[in-house]
């Protein structure tokens, strides 16, 4: 896997564009139980606020909010792809979509830890901390 201090996000069609950097590599990669992620399947990677760059096609971002309308969810308007969203959990902070980023497949990673989404931090009495409901594994079949 790639793991350089800026990069690349594209949608599926090109429209939408953006250099990103991200706040810890590809180490903060994390899937969620939430409805939205459940439904999307998508592996996030942090980034904060500042760190996005748009290279083009800001104008073909879609927003979708729901909820708490917390979480702002990114989406090229075009394509339909996720590219990425302003996390409820620390709203500080973006998850970019490991599929987005130039050179990363969601298949590079052989453990992703799940985050228990439906239980959510934010709803807490304890206040936001985030908790481990699983551990996804990817194991490639021999050739």
């Amino acid at each position: 896997m790639r793991e350089t201090s800026s990069q690349i996000v594209r949608c599926h069609c090109g429209s939408v564009e953006f250099e990103v950097t991200l706040t810890d590599g590809l180490n903060t990669a994390r899937r969620c139980t939430c409805s939205i992620c459940r439904m999307r399947g998508a592996i996030a990677v942090s980034a904060e606020l500042d760190s996005i760059s748009f290279l083009k096609g800001a104008d073909k971002l879609a927003l979708y909010q729901f909820n708490t309308k917390t979480a702002k969810h990114y989406f090229c308007s075009v394509c339909g792809i996720y590219t990425h969203h302003q996390r409820r959990s620390n709203p500080n902070q973006y998850g970019i979509n490991v599929a987005c980023l130039e050179g990363v497949s969601p298949f590079d990673f052989e453990e992703v830890h799940v985050l228990d989404g439906i239980n959510h931090p934010r709803d807490t009495e304890d206040g936001p901390k985030e908790k481990i409901f699983g551990i996804l594994k990817f194991i490639k079949t021999p050739d």
